[in-house]
């Protein structure tokens, strides 16, 4: 009974200290960046990004989508919606794909991955303008990296690329100096801290 009691308290107390040390040492920066504080702390950053996404929440046949537009070139511009359908099933997607077959014709391109656990179909086209645009047709449920279900994304390429450019042109002629510590590549910025 003794030594029950004498491991039951060392385990305590091990614990305990595996719990102290971790809380000491929670890593909560990276170069200078830390979490939880305000993204205004860092007045050197002049730009968020070339492409500004609003949020669309359930509407019609669809869960969500995300709507990008300009923020540069043309601002407010949208060069890019994705959709995702509410149905996530691989039964709807071959519906969709036969039904934008049958619309668009046979796709351009399968840009999805090799092993079929994301399919993804894209195609290609020219407007009366001009601008090229792609349509692209996904559908996954296995890879976390990418939208799980089934999506749709029309984009046009150009107008992104415009914009990254218009973008990055600006931010070099207002670009304001982040604090030297901050450019150090010493192994204490290169790991969170």
């Amino acid at each position: 009974m003794q030594a029950h009691r004498f491991l039951l308290i060392f385990f305590v107390i091990l614990l305990s200290a595996t719990i102290a040390r971790a809380a000491g040492n929670v890593p909560r920066e990276i170069n200078g960046f830390v979490l939880g504080s305000s993204i205004d702390e860092y007045d050197f950053i002049t730009y968020r990004n070339f492409l500004k996404d609003v949020i669309i929440g359930e509407i019609g046949g669809f869960r969500k989508g995300i709507i990008s537009y300009g923020v540069c070139e043309k601002p407010g511009e949208i060069v890019r919606i994705k959709m995702k359908y509410k149905n996530s099933s691989k039964k709807f997607y071959k519906q969709l794909l036969k039904r934008f077959k049958k619309r668009f014709g046979k796709p351009d391109e399968f840009t999805g991955d090799a092993f079929g656990i994301v399919l993804e179909w894209k195609w290609r086209f020219r407007d009366e303008n001009g601008e090229y645009i792609t349509l692209t047709l996904q559908h996954n449920l296995k890879n976390p990296d990418q939208n799980i279900g089934n999506m749709v994304k029309l984009t046009m390429p150009e107008r992104i690329k415009a914009e990254r450019e218009c973008f990055n042109k600006t931010c070099k002629t207002r670009e304001m100096n982040c604090p030297l510590s901050m450019r150090d590549e010493s192994w204490d910025n290169l790991i969170p801290r």
